[in-house]
């Protein structure tokens, strides 16, 4: 029995590779007419334990009716989505909408071997998705009062429950709608599942190289001989064609001879042979891949689809993969230690992780750490990031004892929006520090923009890493230095530095290059001035910065770094030392040692003018006091890390619960404009104003008028003062073509200024907006731009007519907190006009930040809105009015990678 309502187009947007909750990958799709033959064959594989529980009887077979009615559905009203792994059925869930309302029956049935791992509860995501796609807002079903395992589903789902027991059968009704606890719930798991297939990789118990040969220069020799010189404790065997001894590792012809488990295969074969090499690792139960071979998607077209075909073979084979293109990974944990790469060079155990997308950096990277002494607790050269990502690596590294800071070098996001919440959660106890490649500083407009919400390319990857808390450096160079005082030296409670050293030219340059990153070298009060007068009676200056002089002694600088570092006015010390001859570097640098062990607690950073390197002392130990050659490099590294221990204690903000907003009568605007105009297009003044007013975003009252009489008739019903605006949804920028006209405060002077302005545009200016006008106040621009990948950007900046030419403004990526409203109001050059500034009225903050949730709420909830200006929004003491809206609304194809845990889309 078929459909009674005609079926849609297969919906391919859902399909996705999802992790179980053991870390392993499943492939999800909705299920498809010719999947009967292999629903049958789950229905064989299961027991009459699961039968009886799925359909409360005793059913050893599926009729033909049965089939035709599971496999058959319409992707509306009828949805299936079936769990696939090794080309088998292992899992079905389903449900069927409830005929004339808002609630689906749902049931599931899972194979018995793969039950406890979590297909349950991922079914429910996709289905509850799905079908609130198509207005479903209720799941209902009944369980046997015993079937434990199905109530578990339910209860771990996050969604509000309702439960009612009649005797042996429990009937539950689930309330699909996203809530933060069932948010919260699909993070959870897949946090944990990301967390356990890293582990996989990062900690192997067992590991074979795939194509290692006995030339020394060959990439799989070298693999082999890193692991066995860095001390790899588990077991490790090689595989080549001829089967030739490697450094004498067990070496085999093909992987199925490898006795025992193997957690981790490298392979590095011909590019041609990866792909049936992956599929024999999947065949042998290898656990995870890093391929290390080139020639996928670095060299084209061809390439990237045998990269895509490569991923679907992996993930269908249950593992994860690191690479391709990649240089290898390592951990340095002494239970571990492992060096899989082809990087030449011991790397020194620490607790730093580091991931690089970029391979031949990777391998600079890793010497310029050994070099510098920056220990890893972990490193992984990403490749071409095809399926494990920078998002993976943060999870588990959050939770990896051994890690205490994160490096990351990015070149692209494979789901920026994913990295933003991932990166928000780790910042708060593991400082991140990216360098990501591509900044420009060249203007450029988001795709299809016309508004005055002007950005450069690298706008949104600004503005995310921000609202994170991660550290962007634009250098390698300051990606180290910003890590060498992560990891060495503790955060400052704040932004008071003091200087100290023994010339006085060298301390104006630091004290220029403090301020210059926005420091506060704060001027010592009178007791530690008199108490380093007292240590060192000969100083030439004790304020800030302390100077003293050429002749000052290792003692001196000891005796006057600890002072600095028992005042409560400073938080953080730069030591500058010029050398000079009759001063040993190395006593100057044992007295800096000594004085921050003798006060713990505030970080130290020293300048050795004049050296290209560290003195021994500063560098022999594992809490390293980090080292600059010149204060111009010390003093951004530390306004760095000085900005993120601000960001850290920070609250994080709440979403806000705002009242008013109809959602339905927004979504009502949207749909109908995209019926008349299915491209979409700019709203009229009508259809913005409806949109905005059903978010309860304040818009200063208007009417419409098609004549000189009407308008002169709406401005007298409006009250005076009025503006008169062309109502054409095309002219977007009104003012320029003679389409605005204000402070108009009479009748005939509006019907005056109509007949003027039809005569200027004709026929396209039509008719016209009569709006009264604002009361006077600080004119600003709120807006909203779509990125592609980042999703709706707000932007807010000073506004009016200039707006364009003073570009006064910032961005925030979505969603949006009550805290970061708040910081976006301050962060644009204009925010001081809104605080009183030169004594005028301060304007009410708290109605601008209302209206920036406002616009922020509408601009998640309403995909379809592709851009927005609101230019001016008047604020003053009174309130926050918007002046002027266009808006620009496009199709939308829905992204369930927004709503449902799923691995990333090979590319």
């Amino acid at each position: 029995m078929g459909s009674s309502t005609p079926r849609a187009a297969y919906p391919a947007q859902w399909e996705a590779d999802a992790l179980l909750s053991d870390g392993v990958p499943v492939h999800i799709r909705p299920i498809r007419p010719d999947d009967g033959a292999a629903l049958v064959a789950l229905h064989g594989r299961l027991s009459p334990e699961t039968i009886y529980r799925r359909f409360f009887s005793s059913k050893p077979r599926l009729t033909d009716a049965d089939v035709e009615r599971f496999t058959h559905v319409d992707y509306r009203d009828r949805q299936a989505f079936v769990a696939v792994r090794d080309d088998r059925l292992i899992a079905v869930g389903r449900y069927d909408r409830l005929p004339e309302t808002a609630d689906a029956e749902v049931a599931f049935v899972v194979e018995d071997m793969h039950q406890g791992r979590g297909l349950g509860t991922l079914l429910l995501e996709y289905l509850a998705g799905a079908a609130r796609e198509q207005g479903i807002t209720r799941f209902v079903a009944e369980t046997l009062t015993e079937n434990r395992p199905m109530r578990d589903v339910f209860r771990s789902a996050g969604f509000h429950e309702v439960v009612h027991v009649d005797g042996s059968v429990t009937s539950v009704i689930l309330d699909i709608q996203p809530t933060d606890a069932a948010r919260f719930a699909v993070d959870e798991r897949g946090w944990q599942a990301d967390v356990l297939s890293i582990h996989r990789l990062l900690r192997p118990r067992s590991i074979v190289v795939i194509g290692a040969g006995r030339s020394p220069q060959n990439i799989g020799h070298i693999i082999v001989d890193n692991l066995q010189r860095h001390g790899f404790t588990g077991a490790l065997s090689a595989i080549n064609p001829h089967g030739m001894q490697i450094g004498g590792v067990p070496t085999h012809t093909s992987i199925t001879d490898v006795p025992g488990e193997i957690d981790l295969a490298i392979i590095a074969v011909p590019a041609a042979a990866v792909i049936d090499t992956a599929d024999a690792c999947a065949a042998r139960g290898v656990k995870g891949l890093v391929v290390v071979s080139s020639g996928f998607a670095e060299m084209g077209v061809d390439g990237a689809q045998q990269q895509r075909e490569l991923v679907e073979h992996v993930r269908r084979g249950g593992m994860r993969l690191i690479g391709p293109n990649c240089m290898g990974i390592i951990n340095t944990d002494p239970d571990i230690r492992m060096d899989a790469t082809f990087a030449a060079g011991v790397p020194v155990p620490g607790r730093v992780g580091f991931a690089s997308q970029s391979g031949a950096l990777g391998i600079a990277m890793l010497e310029r750490a050994r070099a510098l002494g920056l220990g890893l607790s972990s490193f992984v050269s990403m490749g071409n990031k095809a399926d494990v990502s920078g998002n993976d690596l943060l999870r588990y590294w959050e939770g990896d004892p051994r890690t205490d800071v994160i490096l990351l070098y990015l070149e692209s996001f494979g789901n920026p929006r994913l990295f933003s919440r991932i990166a928000r959660r780790v910042s708060r106890t593991k400082p991140i520090v990216a360098v990501k490649s591509g900044r420009s500083a060249s203007g450029a407009r988001a795709a299809g923009s016309h508004t005055a919400a002007m950005a450069t390319p690298d706008t949104a990857v600004d503005a995310l890493f921000l609202q994170a808390g991660v550290i962007r450096v634009d250098s390698l160079e300051q990606l180290f230095d910003v890590a060498g005082l992560l990891a060495h030296q503790p955060l400052p409670a704040g932004d008071r530095v003091a200087v100290m050293g023994n010339g006085g030219g060298a301390g104006i340059l630091a004290v220029d290059a403090l301020e210059a990153a926005g420091l506060d070298v704060v001027a010592l009060d009178e007791t530690t001035q008199a108490a380093i007068r007292a240590a060192f009676p000969t100083t030439a200056s004790a304020n800030n910065p302390v100077d003293l002089g050429a002749g000052a002694s290792p003692e001196a600088f000891q005796r006057v770094i600890e002072i600095l570092l028992r005042c409560d006015d400073v938080d953080s010390v730069i030591v500058m030392f010029a050398t000079v001859p009759t001063t040993p570097t190395d006593d100057i640098a044992r007295a800096i040692r000594a004085a921050s062990d003798a006060v713990p607690g505030k970080p130290v950073m020293a300048t050795f003018l004049g050296l290209d390197r560290a003195p021994a002392p500063l560098s022999d130990e594992a809490e390293r006091i980090p080292f600059f050659a010149f204060p111009e490099h010390a003093a951004p590294t530390l306004a760095s890390v000085t900005m993120y221990a601000r960001w850290r204690e920070r609250p994080e903000g709440s979403h806000m619960m705002l009242a008013g907003i109809d959602s339905a009568a927004a979504q009502a605007v949207v749909h109908d404009a995209l019926q008349r105009n299915a491209g979409g297009g700019w709203l009229s003044p009508g259809d913005a104003a409806t949109l905005l007013t059903s978010y309860g975003i304040p818009l200063a009252a208007a009417l419409h008028a098609d004549s000189a009489d009407a308008a002169a008739k709406a401005a007298k019903r409006l009250g005076f003062p009025v503006a008169l605006k062309a109502a054409a949804a095309t002219l977007v920028h009104k003012t320029d073509v003679g389409g605005v006209v204000i402070n108009l405060a009479t009748q005939a002077a509006v019907s005056r200024a109509y007949t003027g302005m039809h005569q200027r545009l004709g026929d396209a200016m039509g008719g016209a907006s009569v709006q009264r006008m604002a009361a006077p106040g600080v004119e600003t621009i709120v807006g909203v731009v779509h990125d592609p990948l980042f999703g709706p950007l707000l932007m807010f900046g000073s506004g009016g007519t200039a707006a364009e030419v003073f570009n006064d403004r910032a961005f925030r990526i979505l969603p949006l907190t009550d805290l970061d409203a708040h910081e976006l109001i301050l962060s644009i050059r204009g925010a001081p006009l809104l605080f009183g500034h030169r004594g005028a009225p301060a304007v009410d903050v708290n109605a601008l930040e209302d209206l920036l949730l406002r616009v922020a709420r509408l601009a998640e909830d309403v995909p379809q809105l592709a851009e927005m200006d609101l230019n001016p929004a008047i604020v003053s003491e009174h309130g926050a009015v918007v002046v002027d809206a266009k808006v620009r609304v496009v199709p939308w194809t829905s992204h369930p990678e927004l709503d449902v845990r799923q691995l990333r889309r090979p590319s």
